[in-house]
């Protein structure tokens, strides 16, 4: 089973993809924050990210450029 990561702050746009996925067959989780997100990503084998370019603590390609470090 394929696990993804929704780093999404807004809960009824996260809660739709989550819930397209999941009919899917997909197992996600939802971050509300960039921190959230790489704490998840740092801490559990994901095979996907999701991310928002616009969280509310950083933005999408600090979130990444924090991954690949």
């Amino acid at each position: 089973m394929y696990r993804i990561l929704i780093a999404e702050d807004e809960a009824r746009i996260a809660s739709f993809i989550q819930k397209g996925l999941n009919s899917h067959g997909f197992m996600t989780v939802i971050a509300v924050n960039a921190e959230e997100a790489i704490a998840q990503m740092l801490g559990v084998d994901f095979d996907l990210l999701i991310l928002d370019l616009g969280l509310p603590d950083k933005n999408g390609h600090q979130v990444t450029e924090e991954l690949r470090e």
